[in-house]
This record gives C-alpha cells, sequence and structure tokens, in this order.
C-alpha cells in the first residue's frame, strides 16, 4: 500500500532531467543572435518560435537515439514545454477558460512546425519550413534564414552526439 502511495505521488520518470534539458534550451533561445542577426522578432510569437526551433532539435535527437529512456525522455520535455505555455499564458492575464484553448492551439502550432522541420530535415526545404513558421512568412534576408538554416542542422550534430536523457545538453554558439 505504501508504495502504491509513494509511487502515485513520485515524479514521473525522467522529470528532472526533462526540466533541465528545458531550462537550457529555453536559455539558449533568448540568445540575441535569433533577433539581432538572424531578424526573428522580439515578439512574444518570436520567442516561441525560438523555442519551438530549439524543443524540436532537442526532441529529435531524443527520438533518433531509440532508446525506451529516450523516447520517454521526449515524451516528458513536451509535457513540460506545454505545461510551461499553459503557466506562461497565465502570467500574461489569459483566463482559465481561455487558458485551455491557447495551450492546445500552441502544442498544435509546435506539432505542426515539429513535422515541418523534421522533413526539411529528411530532405525537404528547411529554409521553406523557417520561412513559413519561424519568420512567419514575413521577408527575412537570405543570409538570416541561411544562417538559421546551418545553426539548426549544426546544433542537430552536437545533439546526436550528447546522452541528453541525463538532463545535460549544450548548444552550438
Amino acid at each position: 500500500m505504501l508504495s502504491a502511495i509513494k509511487k502515485f505521488f513520485a515524479p514521473a520518470p525522467f522529470q528532472q532531467q526533462a526540466h533541465q534539458l528545458y531550462v537550457a534550451l529555453v536559455a539558449q533561445s533568448r540568445q540575441p543572435v535569433f533577433y539581432r542577426d538572424w531578424d526573428v522578432a522580439d515578439t512574444v510569437d518570436g520567442r516561441f518560435d525560438v523555442i519551438a526551433v530549439h524543443l524540436f532539435l532537442v526532441v529529435d535527437a531524443l527520438r533518433r537515439k531509440d532508446t525506451p529512456e529516450a523516447l520517454e525522455c521526449a515524451r516528458v520535455l513536451t509535457e513540460v514545454f506545454v505545461s510551461d505555455m499553459d503557466r506562461s499564458l497565465r502570467e500574461m492575464g489569459s483566463t482559465d477558460t481561455g487558458t485551455g484553448m491557447r495551450v492546445k492551439s500552441m502544442a498544435q502550432a509546435f506539432y505542426g512546425r515539429q513535422e515541418v522541420y523534421k522533413q526539411g530535415f529528411d530532405g525537404g526545404s528547411l529554409a521553406d519550413a523557417l520561412s513559413r513558421n519561424l519568420y512567419r512568412e514575413k521577408p527575412v534576408s537570405a543570409p538570416a534564414l541561411a544562417a538559421v538554416e546551418a545553426y539548426m542542422r549544426q546544433t542537430a550534430a552536437h545533439l546526436g552526439a550528447q546522452a541528453l536523457v541525463d538532463g545535460e545538453v549544450s548548444f552550438v554558439d
């Protein structure tokens, strides 16, 4: 009986590691280079999109490892993201009735971005996916777009060499 109660209150496996990964990817997403040099809008939407890029990169690296631990860590990391979006919306003053709908919309936006970025890495056009999603169809310079694409590809390779399930991550500068 006591073990069942402990299990009920115990954090989900990989909860701490996923939280650490999420904190690190959000910190990386706040780097000025994205907004200053690579023309991403320094707005709530722009910051969401940069977080979505980094979340995609980490989740994709975990999924490519194709181990039960990595897949579970990827799942929990996505849950941490959704929870943070909920918290952020509430802090910005979203009402209880509106928050659920907005979080659902944000989660759907992330899953859509995840799919097109994956297609871009698997032989499609990452530049087109970035133009539609990261830049939201606004004009962007070719050098900025190329720099973000190069960053994503270099970061994906860099993340692929890391364990990640231990909660430790480093990004390309």
